[in-house]
């Protein structure tokens, strides 16, 4: 059963790294650009091709350009391939570049079970045709030669995007920190004014307490004594009342 499984195994799965190539190629509209994918010794004499991924869920090949034997370059219409099996290179060239042409690709070698391939990516940008790009490719990573002087923005606006994009992100969050700090200072400012104001506010509401109490008390003299109001103005009635009284 085992057997069998590592059988299996091996005709469906594909080897690690056995085809490789760039990951990315860049053009303008008009341009030739070149690139380079290479295969593992024992892929030398399977037959190599190109073609455009198609699918979402399931990738398969559109358009299939087949390379030639015994070193033979294969053109159909702007797709030229060409298999050099004595440094184990498969050369890719895609002239008059238009903006439909923006994809993914196979750099693909045919086996029994599943094939091995490639997967690059392929930008064409708006603009005018300028010399061919050579692309050469021994590993996974991108290599891009530096573009011509006459579209050099163009090219390099898209890498500084990249690079500028953390520090952009970095400065819109300390932005935002310092506003809330801002905000929050300002509000604790406002309720410190708040509670002060309050503060004197009860404070001229109980002095006035006090100083109508203390008009509202009776006066004493310094030894503790009543001091004696004005006199009482009485009648003659009230005079002669009094006098009896007092006999």
């Amino acid at each position: 059963m085992w057997p069998l499984v590592l059988l299996w195994g091996c005709l469906l799965l594909p080897g690690y790294g056995a085809v490789l190539g760039p990951k990315e190629i860049t053009g303008f509209e008009g341009d030739t650009v070149s690139l380079q994918c290479t295969y593992q010794k024992e892929l030398k004499t399977h037959q190599k091709y190109w073609c455009r991924e198609k699918g979402f869920f399931l990738s398969r090949c559109s358009g299939t350009v087949y390379a030639g034997e015994n070193g033979q370059e294969t053109r159909e219409d702007r797709v030229s391939i060409q298999d050099s099996p004595q440094t184990l290179t498969l050369h890719v060239t895609l002239r008059n570049l238009t903006l439909q042409d923006t994809g993914k690709y196979f750099c693909g070698v045919s086996k029994l079970g599943r094939d091995e391939s490639f997967l690059v990516s392929l930008l064409v940008f708006p603009g005018t045709s300028r010399p061919s790009t050579q692309l050469h490719s021994t590993s996974a990573e991108d290599t891009h030669l530096p573009p011509s002087s006459s579209s050099s923005v163009s090219r390099v606006s898209i890498p500084k995007v990249r690079i500028l994009a953390p520090g952009l992100v970095l400065l819109a969050l300390l932005l935002a920190a310092g506003l809330v700090a801002l905000g929050s200072y300002l509000l604790r400012w406002r309720k410190e004014a708040q509670l002060a104001a309050e503060t004197q506010r009860n404070e001229k509401v109980q002095l006035s307490h006090l100083t109508s109490e203390e008009d509202e008390a009776p006066s004493q003299d310094p030894e503790g004594d009543m001091i004696p109001g004005p006199p009482l103005h009485m009648s003659g009635e009230e005079l002669d009342f009094s006098k009896f009284i007092s006999v």
